[in-house]
């Protein structure tokens, strides 16, 4: 009876701590089909039912449902960690790396129109060669030397800026502006170091080559909004393709499958890259060869209420071999690079 009675409490115990499920739409690593699983129901994330990336009729589209008032990070990270191998078989590693933090704040909403401004909160540089790491920081004092301080300037003059930026509800960006402000301040943060007016001039001219309306548009566009307009299933995939030069002879094709979505999260996955591509010319007995290729794999996360980017962690494998070659020996020089490229990192 005593048994019985233990048996009996112990039902009755587990009864009590049994928990409410809920369901969660994904695809199986194994099989790649599309699976229902049952996770506990306090670790899933109210989705809204106006909730910016949603299911209508087993396809979700995205779209953004932010708030006036409140601010959305975007903090890029990138890591690069190169290792050169010699004819002679002999290694250099260096590793680079490299933040740019910001974030979005929603000034107001008119019809289907965000105002907002980015805040361009700082930026962090560093690389590492042989034991040695240099660091431009604008967080920290300036470099002490010489060939630092110049990026250091520019730099701690972009930081702490802002820029107003229009973007429809669908995430394409209509303008940023407010970029002249900005070279000007650049432009007088280097008169102590750049004492010709004309380097300077040319300094900051450079700057605009990346740092311009037309590239952060893309940039912000590109990040900021992954499904395909039309909508994606759970398991659909689609590609995009870009150029990876500017003569675009060599393009990087990225392959994208709507992972899951449940607890909150949109999850996509992003494979792909550049193809192995060999080039030859030959001049007398000698031969020059060069090959080249580029894999990329990794997720992107989107907050399902928002639309808004959780997080982006996309691993990057470049190799290059270039051989020389007399058709009696040859000599070949290795360069593979890996990298990590992330957006909110801490969110990861």
């Amino acid at each position: 009876m005593k048994n019985i009675a233990a048996l009996a409490l112990i039902s009755i115990a587990l009864v009590s701590c049994k928990k409410e499920t809920a369901t969660v739409t994904k695809i199986d690593p194994k099989t790649g089909k599309t699976i229902t699983v049952e996770v506990p129901a306090d670790s899933v994330k109210e989705v809204k039912a106006d909730a910016a990336i949603k299911d209508s009729l087993g396809v979700f589209k995205q779209t953004f449902k932010l708030e006036k008032g409140k601010t959305y990070p975007l903090t890029t990270y990138q890591r690069d960690t190169k290792t050169m191998t010699d004819p002679q078989g002999k290694t250099m590693n260096g590793t680079s790396e490299s933040t740019d933090e910001m974030s979005f704040t929603v000034n107001d909403i008119k019809g289907n129109i965000y105002d907002m401004t980015i805040n361009l909160i700082g930026k962090r540089n560093s690389q590492s060669s042989q034991g040695k790491t240099v660091i431009v920081d604008t967080k920290l004092p300036i470099p002490k030397e010489d060939e630092l301080k110049m990026i250091w300037n520019v730099n701690k003059a972009l930081t702490g800026n802002k820029l107003n930026m229009k973007m429809d509800m669908k995430g394409n960006v209509v303008s940023i502006t407010g970029f002249d402000a900005i070279y000007t301040k650049i432009s007088n943060a280097l008169k102590d170091i750049v004492k010709d007016a004309n380097q300077r001039a040319s300094v900051v001219a450079s700057l605009k080559q990346t740092f311009n309306e037309k590239v952060l548009k893309d940039q912000f566009e590109k990040n900021l909004s992954v499904l395909p307009k039309k909508g994606a299933k759970i398991g659909e995939k689609w590609s995009t393709s870009e150029n990876a030069d500017e003569a675009g002879k060599i393009k990087v094709t990225s392959h994208y499958t709507l992972k899951s979505a449940g607890n909150g999260i949109v999850e996509i996955s992003i494979a792909g890259g550049i193809p192995k591509k060999e080039e030859k010319k030959s001049q007398g007995e000698m031969t020059h060869s060069m090959s080249s290729e580029l894999a990329q794999n990794g997720t992107i996360k989107f907050d399902q209420n928002t639309g808004w980017i959780n997080n982006q962690n996309i691993s990057v494998k470049t190799t290059q071999v270039e051989t020389i070659s007399d058709g009696k020996q040859s000599q070949s020089m290795k360069s593979v690079s890996n990298s990590s490229v992330m957006v909110n990192p801490s969110a990861k």
